[in-house]
């Protein structure tokens, strides 16, 4: 390890001896962050067993098999299984992309007991002891600074803060932080539990993510149909018993009616539409960790992002340099070398003095690593030996390390200096070099310009010094400098922010920064990418109402940028925004993410220069770290809420129609026979209309899907309800009954007499064949709320072709294999019947497009 200042200070005070640590560790416990014991794989499936529509079906199986139907029993339990099953290895694997915590904490630290240097792990740092630290270690535990040379501390996982931290002497740095320049030495003050990082780990577990709007409808949906069946059963009980049946007869038919209503095919559907749209965004670098995330990123109306790393490349970069002989462009690409300095011929040669100057006053430098140039120290450092580099200078090094002598930066005094030769090197920021050079002629309106740019600038001074002149106190011998120029450095946003933010707000939804960072680099970022709304509102976190009521109303618009943000400000924004009704998603990458993450009905964490913290919060992680994967994502999620409502159409037309013939049957009191039976319902539930429906969960999205707000946020409103009970819905039920009527009538039955049971089987036979082929229409009619069937292109989805004509084989297989045939109550219809079947496809598609028609016409009137 690199010397550390007050090496024999430390050595004289020995540090803790073995008995005290004892002790420590039997008081305080392991340095070990408390964190919950994660699910076991079991109960994680388990759960997917137990949930409101799997106990509804589990409910609904052992019903069948009480009404002694075993066949009907197991088809529904192999429905839930499989169903439980897919959707635990979709999550478990998306859980298993995040590491643990507990990562976060270095398995070594050096400390210093009974006198001497030991490496110990970790787990057994305690309260007072002495701790070592240089750059590139990882802090172990809260320490307040005992002695510090030229000390940066990287606080960003904690703070959000994108520049290094320079802390003094009696200063603390805290528990997952990492040491990026300089080295110190410390006494441990916290520890395990008690460390800052163990807050927020407690605040991230408080904070109780909500309910997915997409479990809150579902639930809503299946609750409603599954009285809307027990409701049925026991008229269809009701009415048994009145027409003679025997009460336990009557109690198995009205079970098997209840049974045969409950949408078995609904569940799969969900689940598997819900993680197609997951593969989708997993293709387009968006990992999700919970399906039902997926549904939810399409109904998102407020992201909150943060800046560094997510709208910005985490890059610094020397872009412009002024010098008294002109100014120059600095051309390159992030912390690669190679690049050139373009310019007047007298401006390049002095940029190449400034940047040796201003290497020399650093420690950063770049390393080659796995083909990709990357920063090894303060990336501002970085940066500038980077620009030392492309002035042509190979001699640049580890920055000061070449300095006869080097003083670190003084935050007080805000430069650091270094000598070399005859001459001392100065950097810092203007205010504190520009007082101190003779020729700063035409400096203070290169720095306006600069600044006004969005860009950080930083002044680079130098003079000779004699050899016998003696460099004690750095304010008293920087003096008389010749000023060499301003620096103007970025941190670049990425590629296609500010493109991604004109679709959000096309999209109707606000964009918020919400960043631990200065406010002035905020408000340059916001305003560079596009994300600064009219008026400008830049906050910083200790200005916030402290109302949420007031906070909410602050904040709830588009462009808003919150600066210097802790994670409780960030949890406080995430709660206060939802009270007012908006489905949240919060970006981030730090530990101080992990609670806003947690709580946001969507946490989106950074997954390339992300904290394991962020992950395990998050809801969806981005594989490349860019703002417009979120756009993406929401794209998707959209057309996945989309797809969810056409197939939500289709199943619940075929319910009508299903339970058409029961009420029928009940109304007439039996004088009207039943036109399916309970095991003909079944097929229709798991066997024809299941293709159809998940081929309806594939449809590609709309290219309009992002032009507006969510016309509704709701999957179950009012004009689908109008659509599938007044529309869709009677049309095929009155196709049904029409055709089971008239097989019926031209057989020679009567109203209120009975029909031969092959009579009988006929008209059912005509009656599947229509709620089939109706079906078969409604697919297509449902792949637009608004546009007639043919305006859709019929190749885009191929799956629902597909889906279609297997639908029509089961349709013939199920009527015309005689053992099928009889065990489900049909037969193949006559020439007639079919002809009356087929009637429910024109009779289906004319009236969705009529309807749509009338529709489009009150929208355009309104």
């Amino acid at each position: 390890m690199a010397t550390v200042p007050g090496a024999g200070v430390a050595m004289a005070r020995r540090g803790l001896t073995a008995e005290e640590v004892s002790l420590r560790l039997q008081r305080d416990g392991p340095n070990q962050v408390p964190r919950q014991r994660p699910p076991s794989p079991w109960s994680q499936l388990a759960a997917q067993f137990v949930h409101f529509f799997a106990v509804m079906l589990w409910v609904a199986a052992g019903l069948a098999l009480l009404a002694r139907m075993p066949q009907l029993s197991v088809a529904i339990a192999v429905v839930v299984v499989l169903n439980g099953v897919f959707a635990f290895v979709q999550e478990y694997r998306a859980d298993r992309a995040a590491a643990r915590l507990v990562d976060l904490l270095p398995a070594q630290a050096r400390v210093l007991r009974d006198g001497r240097v030991q490496d110990i792990s970790a787990d057994e740092l305690v309260v007072d002891d002495l701790i070592l630290f240089e750059s590139g270690d990882r802090v172990s535990a809260d320490v307040r600074i005992d002695d510090v040379q030229a000390l940066a501390v990287d606080e960003s996982l904690l703070t959000g803060e994108s520049v290094a931290a320079r802390p003094g002497i009696g200063a603390l740095v805290h528990a997952g932080t990492f040491v990026v320049e300089g080295a110190a030495r410390g006494t441990v003050v916290a520890t395990g539990g008690k460390t800052r990082l163990a807050a927020i780990a407690a605040l991230t577990r408080s904070a109780k993510p909500p309910r997915s709007p997409l479990s809150v409808q579902l639930h809503r949906i299946v609750t409603t149909v599954a009285i809307m069946a027990v409701a049925t059963g026991l008229v269809a009980y009701a009415v048994s018993v009145l027409l003679g049946l025997e009460p336990s007869d009557g109690f198995l038919f009205a079970v098997g009616v209840t049974v045969a209503l409950v949408p078995e095919g609904l569940l799969p559907t969900v689940t598997l539409s819900l993680a197609r749209a997951a593969q989708l965004m997993a293709t387009r670098r968006a990992l999700v960790r919970r399906l039902e995330s997926v549904e939810t990123l399409g109904s998102t109306t407020f992201i909150c992002t943060d800046k560094t790393g997510t709208l910005t490349r985490n890059e610094m970069n020397v872009v412009t340099v002024w010098t008294p002989a002109g100014t120059t462009t600095v051309e390159g690409v992030g912390y690669d070398p190679t690049g050139r300095v373009v310019g007047p011929a007298e401006a390049v040669a002095a940029t190449g003095a400034l940047a040796r100057s201003a290497a020399l006053c650093v420690h950063g430098t770049t390393v080659l690593d796995q083909g990709r140039w990357r920063p090894k120290g303060d990336p501002m450092e970085v940066a500038l030996e980077v620009l030392a580099r492309r002035c042509g200078m190979s001699d640049t090094g580890a920055g000061g390390h070449l300095a006869e002598r080097f003083f670190p930066f003084d935050p007080v005094l805000r430069r650091s200096a270094a000598r070399l030769g005859g001459q001392l090197h100065v950097l810092g920021a203007p205010d504190g070099v520009l007082p101190l050079c003779t020729n700063t002629g035409g400096a203070v309106d290169a720095l306006d310009r600069m600044s006004h740019a969005g860009l950080r600038v930083l002044a680079v001074a130098r003079r000779d010094v004699r050899e016998d002149e003696v460099l004690l106190v750095q304010k008293d011998f920087e003096h008389g400098l010749e000023l060499l120029g301003l620096l103007g450095l970025e941190d670049p946003p990425r590629a296609g922010v500010d493109g991604a933010i004109a679709t959000c707000r096309r999209a109707g939804i606000r964009v918020a920064m919400v960043t631990g960072d200065h406010p002035g680099t905020a408000r340059a970022i916001a305003t560079e990418v596009g994300l600064l709304g009219e008026p400008a509102l830049v906050l910083e976190g200790a200005d916030l109402p402290a109302a949420d009521r007031d906070l909410a109303e602050l904040i709830d618009r588009d462009g808003v940028v919150i600066a210097r943000a802790t994670p409780e400000h960030k949890l406080r924004i995430a709660q206060a925004l939802q009270q007012r009704g908006h489905v949240v998603a919060m970006t981030g990458d730090g530990v101080n993410d992990g609670p806003a993450l947690h709580k946001a009905d969507i946490g989106v964490a950074m997954g390339a220069s992300g904290t394991d913290v962020a992950r395990e919060a998050s809801d969806l992680v981005l594989l490349d770290d860019r703002f417009e994967t979120i756009v993406t994502a929401v794209e998707l999620g959209r057309s996945t809420f989309s797809n969810v409502r056409r197939f939500l159409t289709y199943h619940l037309t075929d319910n009508v129609a299903e339970l058409t013939p029961f009420v029928v049957w009940s109304l007439s009191a039996g004088r009207i026979p039943l036109a399916l039976s309970v095991l003909q319902v079944l097929a229709l539930d798991i066997g024809t209309d299941l293709l159809p429906a998940l081929a309806l969960g594939a449809e590609p999205a709309n290219r309009r899907v992002l032009d507006g707000p969510l016309r509704t946020r709701q999957l179950l409103d009012g004009r689908l309800l109008r659509r599938v009970f007044g529309v869709l819905g009677p049309t095929e039920a009155v196709v049904e009954m029409g055709a089971f009527l008239a097989v019926l009538a031209i057989g020679g039955w009567r109203l209120g007499h009975g029909a031969s049971t092959s009579l009988l089987a006929l008209a059912s036979g005509a009656a599947f064949a229509a709620v089939v082929l109706g079906q078969m229409a409604n697919a297509f009619a449902c792949r637009s709320e608004t546009r007639w069937f043919t305006a859709v292109p019929w190749r885009s989805n191929p799956l629902l072709l597909w889906a279609v004509g297997i639908e029509v084989a089961l349709l013939l297989v199920m009527l015309g294999w005689p053992a099928l045939a009889g065990l489900l109550g049909g037969s193949l219809p006559t020439a007639t019947g079919w002809a009356l079947a087929a009637a429910a496809v024109p009779a289906v598609l004319v009236a969705d497009g009529v309807h749509k028609s009338v529709a489009r016409r009150r929208r355009s009137r309104g």
